[in-house]
């Protein structure tokens, strides 16, 4: 992101969170929002870099196949980020991370079978044992249609792989993990009628809610702001 995309926040005197984490489905837009929100906050950013994994697309083409490679390597590429930080700097809790750690799992559970989840989990335990956990998580909701419009405007050719089942499929768990989820304070934002990408009152408005949240559950609505 270069200095003319970056939009000017006023911090109203407030501290941004010093570790952030945004999550959502994919298409959803938490990749582009958590390198907005490092530009606008300082911050480094902690991407997942999926054009690095070499099994995704052969995954979109055959899910059954290429299942457990492609969730090992997302396992291990996110656990030696989080290392790597730690071992530079201790980890200064001034990141935007496009991934939770502890989501990972959710993939797993609805892609690998019965003996590629229990090996799984072998190793998800072992390597996710000193994650940090954030200041904030942003998980970002919106709609199976919205997922494969946005799918289709970015244009990566593998991504056009993906069905509606799949999709549906990830929503569900996502809403289930974050229905439950307590271990950091969560905003839940309706991304389907939000334009964080292109819109700098979208995003400015976002911001201004997200910077007054130091605990608990907390829902933004952007019509709420029409």
């Amino acid at each position: 992101m270069s200095d003319s995309d970056v939009i000017p926040i006023d911090l109203k005197g407030r501290t941004p969170p010093g570790f952030v984490a945004v999550e959502g489905a994919i298409g959803v837009g938490k990749t582009t929002l958590a390198k907005k929100l490092a530009a606008s906050f300082n911050h480094a950013t902690l991407l997942e870099a999926a054009e690095q994994n070499p099994f995704l697309e052969k995954f979109y083409r055959d899910r059954s196949q290429a299942a457990l490679a492609t969730q090992l390597f997302f396992l291990f590429h996110r656990t030696q980020s989080i290392q790597d930080m730690r071992h530079d700097n201790g980890f200064e809790p001034a990141r935007v991370a496009d991934f939770l750690v502890e989501k990972d799992p959710l993939f797993a559970r609805i892609n690998l079978d019965t003996d590629e989840y229990q090996l799984y989990e072998k190793i998800y335990r072992q390597l996710t044992i000193d994650a940090p956990k954030p200041d904030l998580v942003v998980y970002l909701q919106a709609t199976t249609d919205v997922l494969l419009t946005r799918i289709e405007q970015r244009g990566l050719a593998m991504e056009r792989l993906i069905d509606r089942d799949y999709l549906e499929r990830l929503n569900e768990v996502y809403s289930e993990f974050f229905l439950y989820y307590d271990d950091a304070p969560l905003l839940i934002v309706n991304a389907s009628e939000i334009d964080l990408a292109n819109s700098a009152d979208d995003y400015r408005n976002l911001v201004d809610y997200l910077l007054d949240i130091r605990s608990g559950r907390h829902y933004f609505n952007p019509t709420f702001f029409n």
